[in-house]
């Protein structure tokens, strides 16, 4: 086969595929992309949770970010209902903001059903999502390949990973001060 009829056979599959796609992508949907190290991936996180005005709805793996952990209390503190869902394991790690947010009375809940709670999401005011590789952490914002990327005004989108978020909610264990049962441990500058 020729090369051009390989690259047009190619092209017609994905205009195809996209034509039929269960789930498009509305038109009046924007994005914001960064990559780190370099700063573009912690910059576009948190300029999409300086942007919520209701809700925040986070799904994390690890979270070491001090930067990240500040911006979402600050959150808090407009008034935004924001709520984690963390991984167990990772939020004992000696420099986990969880415990942090969740002494400033940010609702935390730990899930502990898989062998790693891979997940790194932001669902912001049921029409904003932030996602990629980019864990929450100090890490990923210096020293690893990463990338995020914001999807604005894609209510669609958004609700499907808030529904996820929402299953994700209710399997796992509440935090609350007075149901903690092993103390977290945090270091100054970390």
């Amino acid at each position: 086969m020729k090369r051009s009829s390989a690259i047009a056979l190619v092209l017609a599959f994905f205009l195809l595929h996209s034509a039929y796609a269960q789930s498009p992508i509305p038109s009046s949907a924007s994005f914001d992309i960064g990559f780190s190290p370099g700063g573009s991936a912690l910059a576009v996180v948190e300029k999409a949770i300086g942007a919520a005005k209701s809700e925040i709805l986070m799904a994390c793996y690890e979270f070491t970010s001090g930067d990240i952990a500040e911006a979402l209390e600050s959150a808090a503190h407009r008034g935004v209902k924001v709520r984690i869902v963390a991984d167990f394991k990772a939020s004992h790690d000696r420099f986990s903001q969880v415990g942090i947010l969740r002494d400033a009375g940010i609702p935390v809940r730990l899930d502990h059903h898989y062998a790693i709670f891979h997940h790194k999401f932001l669902v912001i005011d049921g029409e904003t999502l932030e996602t990629g590789s980019f864990n929450y952490t100090t890490a990923a914002i210096k020293h690893n390949a990463e990338n995020a990327i914001v999807l604005w005004n894609s209510p669609s989108i958004a609700e499907a990973y808030a529904t996820e978020w929402q299953r994700l909610w209710n399997e796992s264990i509440d935090i609350s001060a007075k149901n903690e049962t092993r103390p977290f441990r945090h270091v100054a500058g970390a």
